[in-house]
């Protein structure tokens, strides 16, 4: 790990008593179309998983290799998404955080500290926090928790691909692309599409 995110936070936390040390993060802000998705991830004590790093860094098949060892090696998992239509509703940057705010309510065990990456955290947080800026570049639970928000949101998008074929949500995940756009063009918005979003 000395070359990727470390466990400098974790362990300063763990010392100080902190067990459960949760990191949160989220996928699917700069989209057209389709959830942001949140998760929030915890490791027992001193444990790690090798090559975990900021998901926009990784090819898609070492994110699906390292979800699947993170999911295998974490004390708990969890994810929480927002519709496009609560997306429309609250803004992208709230819809990220009520996301988030309903992955770390589903952890089993509950966290003692959450790491959030970014400078937000969701309002009346009912746990103690931090948030850490590039957080998935410097601290291995967000960037475990960036990973399997991404792949959860990826598996998602390329689940609907055969619904609305027209949009290469196979290959774009919903994201601003020159193919995307034409998409839209020529055929208009989807129910999955954000309409507060510059569809245009």
């Amino acid at each position: 790990m000395a070359d990727g995110p470390t466990l400098d936070r974790e362990r300063s936390l763990w010392k100080a008593g902190y067990e459960c040390v949760a990191g949160v993060d989220e996928a699917g802000r700069g989209c057209l179309a389709g959830p942001v998705v949140a998760a929030a991830v915890i490791f027992r004590r001193g444990a790690c998983v090798d090559g975990v790093t900021d998901s926009k860094l990784l090819a898609r098949q070492e994110r699906e290799e390292l979800a699947r060892r993170i999911e295998r090696t974490a004390l708990a998992v969890a994810v929480g998404m927002c519709s496009p239509k609560e997306i429309d509703q609250l803004n992208i940057l709230w819809a990220a955080m009520e996301a988030m705010r309903r992955a770390v309510a589903r952890l089993s065990p509950a966290p003692h500290y959450l790491l959030i990456d970014g400078n937000h955290c969701f309002p009346d947080a009912a746990w103690p926090f931090e948030t850490v800026v590039k957080g998935d570049l410097t601290c291995h639970a967000i960037a475990a928790a960036s990973i399997v928000a991404k792949v959860t949101r990826d598996r998602y998008m390329h689940s609907l691909h055969d619904e609305y074929p027209d949009y290469s949500w196979h290959s774009n995940v919903g994201y601003p692309t020159r193919e995307h756009y034409a998409a839209l063009s020529e055929h208009g918005p989807t129910p999955y599409h954000r309409h507060s979003f510059r569809l245009a």
